[in-house]
Order: structure tokens, then C-alpha cells, then sequence
């Protein structure tokens, strides 16, 4: 079962159109990495400690319909692909059955500003 996010959208998060702003996604897709890293036992503050650094490599967004002003969107987070120094998490933002949006982020291990080997347990729970 993915990790969720959920939330109405505010009037502030929607354009002149009554759509919500494509920036929003990413805000959102954020938001549920939380709760995505969580799923996996891993805390920030875990991380945190062990030295290693999970650090946005790229985003990419796909739309398949708009969430609007009054809408409550929820994200499932789920792990798509785990590399060596890299993770992906899909965040599938829907609102009800209804995707309306697919983020893919890929993380990359940073150790002392530099790409590093995921530690063999931490890739473990990102792989189960």
C-alpha cells in the first residue's frame, strides 16, 4: 500500500483559470516524501545522523486532468526504482479515482557534497 498525503486545495494554489498551478504538484509530491520515507522506516533525522543526505536529482511531471479550487487532492507515494546512488518515487496526485497528475523524483545519496553508494540496509528498505 503507498504511503498518502492528502489536502484541499486553497484558492492561493489555483491560476487565473480556476486550475490548480503546475508548481503546486511539486509542492505536493514534497509534502508526501514524508510520509514516503517514513513507510520505509526511514526518518529524516536518520538520515540525518548517518551522514547521508538524499538530495533532488531531477522531477518530472506528468497531467492527465485538473484539480481545482475546492478539490481534495490525495498523493500516493510509492518507490518505482532503486539504483546503486538513486531512488525514484512515483507521487500519483488524484482527486477521488481521478489522477490528475503523476510526479516522478529521483533522489540521489549525497556524503559530504558528494554521489555515494546507498548504505546496503538503507537500500534494502528502499528496494522492499
Amino acid at each position: 500500500m503507498p504511503a498518502q498525503w492528502s489536502a484541499p486545495v486553497r484558492y492561493v494554489e489555483c491560476d487565473q483559470q480556476g486550475v490548480v498551478f503546475n508548481a503546486h504538484y511539486l509542492t505536493w509530491a514534497d509534502e508526501a516524501s514524508n510520509g514516503w520515507w517514513a513507510s520505509m522506516g526511514l526518518s529524516w533525522e536518520e538520515l540525518v545522523e548517518r551522514r547521508i543526505d538524499p538530495l533532488v536529482k531531477a522531477s518530472s511531471l506528468e497531467w492527465s486532468a485538473s484539480a481545482r479550487w475546492g478539490d481534495t487532492v490525495t498523493v500516493d507515494a510509492e518507490t518505482e526504482q532503486v539504483g546503486r546512488t538513486s531512488v525514484t518515487a512515483r507521487f500519483t496526485v488524484r482527486v477521488g479515482d481521478r489522477v490528475c497528475c503523476v510526479v516522478r523524483t529521483t533522489y540521489v545519496a549525497i556524503t559530504d557534497g558528494r554521489s555515494t553508494p546507498w548504505p546496503d540496509d538503507v537500500r534494502a528498505r528502499l528496494a522492499a
